[in-house]
């Protein structure tokens, strides 16, 4: 699934939830769409065990029922960790860091850590990428606050590997791993045998991520306040766990005004049937009257 594309997740979850026939809310307009939101997606190509989606419901569903049904429908390599009730939206939750995972393939770890001490002795590593509008050009240094190179014990997968975590800042331009990775190539020289396999492991405010990272090494970059965790707010992380602070339900929206009581399950049933609905059963009866056109296309649109 890591080479699966952010429409195509979303494309997988809204037909998950269509399967699991949950109550999801839908737009009003002339396409209807479910009201389904996602927070920092991941890039192609990288794994994730941190993202966030919401789900608005037309009705109370119980969270543990909404998980099981969820992990039921959606396709291998999309779990449900964790469903939670939160009063607010998920705009309005604070995403500031990644923590991030790389596997580097015939890296060794005296290797790997000669790399991660140049590239944090290094003010500033500017990289480029090709985007839809051109070169973007950014400092992959300034987005990391924490790196340090590990080992994988040799009974586990990817054994002999070196491996890369770091605390990634969420700045404009996004600064990918990918693009530290170049960075480590250029400063330090460093290429692993095989592209190397990354996995988000943690998103949100960045002094939780920082926590939940571990002890690390060194921190921010040059110039930075080094009690920057005191400075930046903490709000209720998301995440697993996080879910027995919470009621065991899900409310639904606050109902409109101009919404009828009977919501349809689905944009299907929103719309006009066409020939077995009642646009067909009302349509001769717009076609009556005095009028010569009229009475013809009422004979034409007879039945024989």
């Amino acid at each position: 699934m890591r080479f699966a594309s952010h429409r195509d997740i979303a494309r997988a979850v809204e037909r998950g939830v269509r399967r699991a026939q949950l109550p999801i809310a839908y737009s009003a307009g002339f396409t209807p769409h479910p009201k389904i939101s996602y927070a920092g997606a991941a890039p192609t190509g990288t794994a994730s065990e941190a993202e966030y989606l919401e789900l608005s419901l037309t009705a109370e569903c119980v969270v543990s029922e909404v998980r099981d049904q969820l992990n039921a429908a959606l396709p291998d390599g999309i779990d449900v960790i964790d469903v939670t009730e939160e009063a607010g939206s998920l705009g309005a939750a604070v995403f500031e860091a990644s923590q991030w995972e790389a596997v580097l393939p015939g890296v060794g770890l005296a290797a790997a850590a000669a790399a991660v001490e140049t590239f944090l002795a290094t003010e500033s590593v500017e990289v480029e990428r090709l985007t839809s509008k051109g070169i973007r050009r950014m400092d992959a240094r300034a987005a990391v606050v924490e790196m340090r190179a590990d080992w994988r014990a040799t009974d586990a997968p990817n054994a002999g590997y070196a491996i890369l975590r770091m605390v990634v800042r969420h700045v404009t331009p996004a600064v990918r791993p990918d693009d530290i990775l170049s960075a480590l190539r250029r400063v330090a020289g460093l290429v692993p045998s095989s592209p190397p396999l990354v996995t988000r492991l943690a998103q949100g405010p960045l002094a939780t991520v920082a926590a939940a990272a571990g002890p690390a090494g060194q921190q921010a970059p040059a110039g930075a306040s080094e009690s920057w965790a005191s400075h930046v707010a903490a709000p209720q992380p998301l995440g697993q766990g996080a879910a027995q602070e919470h009621v065991e339900t899900t409310r639904p929206e606050a109902p409109s005004a101009q919404v009828a009581d009977a919501v349809p399950a689905s944009a299907y049933d929103q719309l006009l049937r066409g020939a077995a609905g009642s646009l067909r059963a009302h349509a001769p009866g717009s076609l009556t009257g005095d009028s010569p056109d009229a009475r013809n296309r009422a004979e034409r649109s007879a039945p024989e």
